[in-house]
């Protein structure tokens, strides 16, 4: 797979700007069939940094209903890369 296909985009929520705030973490929603080391060598591919660890969270559909018609949310994996303390990513600077 290409890192372009591995890495889909970054999640931005106020947990994950906390996160990169105090410990130099950035959280991206990844392809399922992605493994830590691929995720790794996409990061650092695409952004020109030094990954030290990876972190993968697979979350399972919730389901949701609006009416009568009931539904699923997406099923989502995420990514928490942890970089070396002065590599930056410009994406979640605001």
């Amino acid at each position: 797979m290409l890192a372009s296909e591995i890495i889909k985009r970054p999640l931005i929520t106020e947990k994950s700007m906390q996160l990169v705030e105090k410990e130099n973490k950035y959280t991206f929603a990844v392809d399922k069939r992605a493994n830590k080391v691929q995720i790794k060598k996409a990061i650092e591919e695409l952004f020109d940094v030094t990954v030290i660890k990876v972190n993968v969270i697979n979350t399972t559909p919730k389901k949701k209903r609006v009416g009568r018609y009931e539904g699923y949310k997406n099923e989502l994996t995420k990514a928490v890369v942890t970089l070396k303390a002065e590599d930056k990513i410009e994406i979640f600077s605001s």
